[in-house]
């Protein structure tokens, strides 16, 4: 299992167990996951840390002082 991170920037948009689907994004030397329909977005990942799969899970939304963390969790 692989664990990620997300950004979101609301509260309940999504809650653990929920199943989620996320696509992938490009930039010039790097690639982001957002979380659909737009929900929350991961950080930027190189090549070789590319997700396999985009079907999840989230295990865990922390709160802190910067918003919402979605924690999730891919087959890999």
């Amino acid at each position: 299992m692989r664990r990620m991170e997300f950004k979101m920037e609301r509260e309940g948009l999504v809650k653990p167990g929920d199943e989620i689907h996320v696509t992938e994004g490009v930039l010039p030397t790097s690639w982001y996951y957002t979380m659909e329909p737009a929900v929350a977005m991961s950080a930027n990942y190189k090549n070789r840390e590319r997700l396999k799969t985009r079907d999840g899970k989230v295990v865990e939304v922390i709160t802190d002082e910067s918003g919402y963390t979605v924690v999730a969790e891919f087959d890999e």
